[in-house]
């Protein structure tokens, strides 16, 4: 029998059904021939600094740095008994095999491997890796388990980075409370991002404005202006001479120019354009993804590409007709998206880009929350973006002389065609 390891229940739950694993326990679910269970999140985490020495528990400088040797685990206080189900379940004499069905990469597999090893667990463990929860994407990917020990690198990567922000936060924080006789918060990645946060406030408050004027002509429309001038007085006088003078187009510049489309979603790019538009937070919108993902209508969220496999390009082409149908602007427009463009299996790394899934088929957008409505829609439009035709347009640049002074007027091509000389 194979005991299956979720990150959440949710996901334990979809994993199940489509096991055939319908019979509810405490903490876990059973059926054909698999169990099914889960973490709730982080169930182990590295121990405190007490847990080594007793003189640790009080904070001093004299104790520092505090660089454990034999680094020591610990259970979370409001999960120990998910944790006991989890091990009892990894040593029940039925059970032949664990498979890591955490979330597909770095952190869920430091979820995993944490309870595996302090349950002293030795049996051969395989890794459920999928981008969707979608049934089939289940079943695919429980029809090519991978072993677990190909990914000890990936479990070392995400071991360094906890003992980094374990070493780096505790040493640093006691140092700095130590010093300053307050409690001051120091971390691997929170102190550098305040630095550049107060770095940026440094600059927006020491900068100085730097006063200048344009005179503009308006014609027939199109506004052309002159160039900076920094006095008052000179733009007034520029100004009462183009008053009494004309403006005569001394020459037309155009340029043939194409802005490629976007690239699809990587976690980074949406959660940017998430607070462009939304005004989401970095954290909401990572949240709001992953909501999505457990619902099966959004691919894992926590990917850096852009781009999706060589082998997905059926599934991106119903995805875009799907889309095509569920979103009212694309209601009656002749699109055929050109889905080979978002293909490219080199610059894929743990996971592709992040699209809606087919489970749009099924899903009444209207009854998801606005926010998650609006996640999963950026993710639609982008994929509909990605897969359309490059812009292709003329950018114009016209000059005119007026009171022996040069005036720019730049806009493109249908916009200037009005101001062009005969």
């Amino acid at each position: 029998m194979q005991l299956v390891i979720a990150e959440k229940p949710s996901v334990a739950q979809s994993i199940a059904a489509v096991l055939g694993a319908k019979e509810k326990k405490d903490g876990y679910m059973e059926g054909g021939g698999y169990l099914v269970s889960w973490c709730v999140g982080h169930l182990i985490g590295l121990a405190q600094a007490d847990a080594y020495v007793e003189q640790y528990k009080k904070w001093s400088y004299e104790t520092l740095p505090i660089l454990p040797h034999d680094w020591q685990y610990t259970v979370a206080a409001d999960k120990g008994k998910q944790f006991k189900i989890l091990k009892d379940l990894m040593h029940r004499a039925d059970v032949t095999e664990v498979v890591n069905a955490c979330d597909a990469g770095r952190e869920g597999e430091l979820i995993f491997r944490f309870v595996y090893e302090v349950a002293k667990c030795n049996k051969p463990m395989r890794l459920l890796w999928i981008s969707s929860m979608e049934d089939d994407a289940i079943r695919q990917g429980f029809a090519a388990l991978k072993d677990g020990k190909e990914y000890d690198p990936l479990f070392a990567s995400a071991l360094c980075r906890a003992k980094a922000d374990w070493i780096i936060g505790i040493n640093a924080t006691r140092l700095f409370s130590c010093l300053y006789g307050k409690t001051l918060n120091v971390g691997r990645v929170q102190t550098p991002t305040l630095k550049m946060l107060a770095d940026r406030d440094s600059a927006i408050t020491g900068f100085k404005k730097e006063k200048y004027y344009h005179v503009r002509l308006d014609l027939s429309g199109v506004e052309a202006a002159s160039r900076k001038l920094t006095a008052a007085e000179e733009a007034e006088a520029l100004k009462a001479a183009c008053e009494s003078a004309q403006a005569v187009c001394v020459s037309v510049t155009r340029e043939k120019k194409t802005a490629a489309p976007p690239k699809l979603f990587d976690l980074t790019s949406l959660q940017r354009e998430a607070n462009k538009i939304y005004g989401y937070t970095a954290k909401q919108t990572l949240d709001l993804a992953q909501a999505l993902y457990e619902k099966r209508l959004l691919t894992y969220p926590r990917t850096d590409s852009q781009f999706l496999t060589d082998d997905m390009g059926d599934t991106a082409m119903n995805t875009a007709a799907l889309l095509c149908g569920k979103l009212p602007f694309m209601e009656g427009a002749d699109f055929t998206p050109e889905i080979a463009r978002t293909l490219d299996s080199k610059k894929v790394s743990d996971h592709h880009a992040i699209i809606p899934t087919q489970q749009l088929a099924k899903t009444d957008l209207s009854a998801l929350p606005e926010s998650e409505r609006n996640i999963l829609t950026l993710a639609g439009v982008r994929l509909l973006f990605a897969a359309a035709e490059p812009h292709t347009y003329e950018a114009v640049t016209v000059v005119f002389s007026c009171a022996d002074s040069e005036f720019t007027a730049r806009g493109k091509d249908s916009a200037m065609r009005r101001v062009e000389r005969p």
